[in-house]
């Protein structure tokens, strides 16, 4: 049987003689998955990207890279173009950013199979209609724009888009990344049955070895442009043999593991502390049947959250979860003075949170956002020291600002000081970006830290470097901390208490152990039982 995909000794140059990928050996049969892990920088999506000749102009690539038997490399333009959504196609990573925001779903899956199908233009319709049964959304989602869809039903139509010309190949790359654990499930449910029932080859790119060894029946690790660890997907995870590879199995802990409680993956000097015990008496933050409505566009009302209570005490740090459109960014708005609520209260150190503008801006200098995405939470034209002191200037912090900034940076573990303050945010890596935001958040001395998905959009051993930053500033700070996730695998590893939301409402909270280990509610049940788990593979 010929492979749909041979990779024979590929290696890839760009200019400056940066070899990002060297001599890797891969083979893919029909029906078979492969996952293909490592993180940012490690060569991955440039392997894939090379398999259609999708790489800058100034990339060399040397090897072989056959699919169906056939070089990509000795490919007419011409046989490139057909072979492009009809013998391989790719699903990418930013759902959102690879779909066009001014065009309906409908129309954006027809284009590929005009392009590069036979199939009449009258019957492109019905295409497109069972393209959408197939990755289980209604043909009406055909007539909606994207900003329309949830973050999963966008992922489910880039998987449809790849579909829609019936390849032997499908491609990836990351396409369960940032989505919560019940639209991964849901994700990587229908990745798994299109490959049973088609008969198609794919290569799944992650650096969540957790979530590859659910779908994948083999794993390929990869770092610094070589394959480090090849084997099934079970002996890989189970029995990582490379210390990559064993780095990024420990990033992911297992809910209940009680070797990774309180003790995210770090290798940074400091280590870990001692577990601090929160502080007794009045919570430091208090909701009271906190209600938030929205009007909706037609009439009505949407219940963003409802008659919530919720407490962060004194040092301590509590992860609020639920999947998207549960209500936690708005609750976590809310306890920010950023949304008003409809009725109810919130209380910090047992006083009302004030409306008024001066006042409200001395509370928030007390409770910080760090917000998700470094790269767009930070100005690409200042510089860290500015990013950090603009805070300082709003609020008009008396003392020396540049000692200020340097005790912030210090603070965030940006060592030496000095050597960060003149730099820009695309000449920082992921991890020193989400340093810098929590630098800026720490130049104002705050009691609380509201950390919206802090590690979502980071590599495996970056995130554990924050978390642990999180628990070093609770112990030499006392900093409380409401983290907002969907990961339950965070909240396992830092929070002392976890508080479950769905639609608008709390539905449990309580200590972690409890509520991750003996759930009581149907929600908070389903959470855990949607969670790629290692001990599920065959």
């Amino acid at each position: 049987m010929t492979p749909v995909l041979e990779l024979r000794d590929l290696r890839v140059t760009y200019a400056g003689g940066h070899e990002a990928v060297r001599g890797v050996d891969l083979i893919l049969q029909p029906g078979q998955t492969l996952g293909l892990a490592g993180e940012s920088g490690c060569g991955k999506s440039t392997v894939a990207m090379s398999v259609l000749r999708l790489l800058p102009k100034d990339a060399v690539i040397t090897g072989e890279i056959l699919l169906d038997g056939e070089d990509t490399q000795a490919m007419t333009w011409g046989r490139l173009r057909a072979v492009r959504w009809a013998g391989a196609s790719i699903v990418f990573q930013g759902a959102m950013h690879a779909l066009n925001p001014v065009r309906r779903i409908g129309r954006q899956i027809a284009e590929p199979i005009l392009l590069h199908s036979t199939i009449p233009a009258e019957k492109v319709p019905a295409r497109v209609a069972e393209l959408l049964a197939q990755v289980e959304l209604p043909a009406d989602k055909a007539d909606a724009y994207p900003h329309e869809l949830s973050g999963g039903q966008k992922q489910r139509v880039m998987i449809a888009m790849a579909l829609a010309c019936e390849p032997r190949l499908i491609i990836a790359d990351e396409p369960t990344t940032a989505l919560d654990v019940i639209v991964q499930a849901q994700v990587l449910q229908v990745l798994t049955r299109l490959v049973t029932d088609h008969a198609i080859g794919l290569v799944m790119i992650s650096h969540d070895l957790s979530v590859l060894g659910s779908v994948c029946e083999r794993l390929a690790v990869m770092y610094e442009g070589e394959i480090v660890e090849l084997g099934t997907a079970a002996t890989v995870v189970r029995e990582p043999q490379h210390a990559h590879t064993q780095a990024l199995a420990a990033a992911f802990p297992t809910v209940g593991d009680p070797l990774s409680r309180y003790v995210p993956a770090t290798t940074n000097p400091a280590g870990l502390p001692e577990r601090v015990t929160p502080s007794a008496g009045e919570p430091l933050l208090r909701t009271e049947s906190l209600r938030v409505d929205f009007r909706k566009r037609g009439g009505g009302w949407t219940h963003a959250v409802s008659e919530v209570n919720l407490e962060v005490g004194r040092g301590e740090i509590v992860a609020l979860v639920g999947q998207s459109g549960s209500g936690k960014t708005t609750l976590a708005r809310t306890v920010l003075g950023l949304q008003e609520p409809t009725s109810g209260k919130v209380l910090f150190e047992g006083k009302l949170v004030p409306r008024g503008s001066r006042a409200l801006r001395d509370y928030r200098r007390q409770v910080q956002l760090v917000l998700q995405d470094p790269a767009s939470a930070l100005n690409p034209r200042q510089s860290v020291y500015e990013a950090i002191a603009e805070g300082l200037r709003i609020h008009r912090l008396p003392g020396d600002e540049h000692e200020q900034v340097t005790a912030a940076l210090e603070a965030a573990e940006l060592r030496p000081a000095e050597r960060f303050m003149p730099v820009l945010p695309h000449q920082l890596s992921g991890g020193q970006r989400q340093r810098v935001v929590i630098a800026g958040a720490l130049a104002l001395q705050p009691r609380l830290l509201v950390a919206d998905e802090p590690v979502a959009s980071l590599d495996a051993s970056v995130r554990g470097e924050i978390l642990a930053l999180l628990l070093r500033l609770r112990a030499q700070l006392g900093l409380a901390a409401l983290v907002i996730t969907h990961d339950l695998g965070l909240a396992w590893n830092i929070a002392d208490r976890v508080a479950v939301m769905y639609q608008g409402e709390l539905v449990e909270a309580g200590p972690v152990e409890h509520v991750l280990l003996e759930p009581r509610h149907a929600y908070t049940k389903s959470l855990l039982a949607a969670l790629p788990e290692a001990a599920a593979l065959p």
